[in-house]
């Protein structure tokens, strides 16, 4: 992978904005997005539609070429067998119907099945997911990092760290939506979207020039 990043906000001055566990691109620029679920509600066929469109809106420039749209994965990885198929993957294409071929346009969509158990290299590792020890997983990589993030202190320190970026962060976006939405209603002066939601005067301003481009 040439980037990983977790906790991104992809803002919809419109609509619902979105917030990706995951977000990353691999060695040939392909963006995939991973979503760990344990409510069934919360990996729902229409959210993974969204969330996939959510990214195409956000990865041309003005004015390029819809070629250059890359792939893109949107990856659900379930407590539960969400299909109820008792398959461990369920991948998603596009196709045409009556032959049954790919349609081929970049966008895919593949739920993983956290509840598979078979003897397979994902069975194991759905398994080693569930593990609270690091001493009864499968794959050494997993378990040494878990190791790290639990029992030293650096690891400790670090989780600690994230989560409450990641509460910080969560408390600005919901902020932002304020703000957004008083903007949207042209009725509020920006001193007083600025008492509502907390953000700085700075911050308002790039949120009307962002809304108005």
């Amino acid at each position: 992978m040439l980037d990983v990043r977790t906790q991104v906000f992809v803002e919809n001055l419109l609509n619902r904005s979105v917030r990706l566990d995951i977000l990353a691109t691999d060695s040939t620029g392909a963006k995939l997005n991973v979503e760990v679920q344990r409510s069934d509600k919360g990996a729902g066929r229409k959210r993974a539609r969204y969330n996939s469109s959510m990214m195409d809106a956000n990865l041309l420039k003005k004015g390029e070429d819809f070629d250059k749209l890359p792939e893109t994965w949107v990856i659900f990885i379930t407590e539960n067998d969400v299909m109820g198929k008792g398959l461990p993957l369920y991948p998603i294409e596009r196709c045409f119907l009556g032959t049954g071929e790919r349609f081929e346009d970049g966008s895919h969509i593949l739920y993983v099945n956290g509840a598979y158990r078979g003897d397979t290299p994902i069975g194991k590792l759905m398994h080693d997911f569930s593990c609270i020890d690091a001493a009864d997983m499968y794959y050494g990589t997993l378990a040494d990092r878990v190791r790290f993030f639990k029992e030293s202190k650096e690891g400790i320190e670090i989780m600690c760290r994230a989560m409450e970026d990641m509460r910080n962060q969560t408390l600005k976006e919901g902020m932002q939506e304020v703000a957004l939405r008083m903007l949207a209603a042209g009725k509020y002066a920006l001193e007083e979207i600025v008492n509502i939601s907390g953000l700085s005067l700075e911050e308002v301003k790039q949120l009307k020039a962002d809304r108005s481009a």
